[in-house]
């Protein structure tokens, strides 16, 4: 069993950043893949960006590349999502997840979820 609590989500201004982070319990954090995916209202959840359950590679959403960066930090079992240059369309909650996989960009392959965290970037 793995729990994941965000944290770092609130409001800011169009070219803003903004860091979440992702602590997790339980199983080891290095036992799986990571991903960020985000929901906007009345939208499917989509993913934003992974990193491998070896932390070796990264994959992102085309909308994010160069924008966003994922990373791990194993000693501290979290995973952080750094968001720079904002625009008001990344407005969404947040949301962490865990997969048992290596890696995967769809969310029915993620196995934990966190509660969420919302980001509302404005015009």
């Amino acid at each position: 069993q793995v729990q994941l609590v965000e944290s770092g989500g609130g409001l800011v201004q169009a070219g803003g950043s903004l860091r979440l982070s992702c602590a997790a319990s339980g199983r080891t954090f290095s036992s799986y893949a990571m991903g960020w995916f985000r929901q906007a209202p009345g939208k499917e959840r989509e993913f934003v960006a992974t990193i491998t359950r070896s932390g070796g590679s990264t994959y992102y959403r085309d909308s994010v590349k160069g924008r966003f960066t994922i990373s791990g930090d194993n000693a501290k079992n979290t995973v952080y999502l750094q968001m720079n240059s904002l625009k008001p369309e990344d407005t969404a909650v947040y949301y962490c997840a865990a997969s048992r996989l290596f890696y995967s960009i769809s969310y029915r392959q993620y196995d934990y979820w966190g509660q969420g965290t919302q980001v509302t970037v404005s015009s």
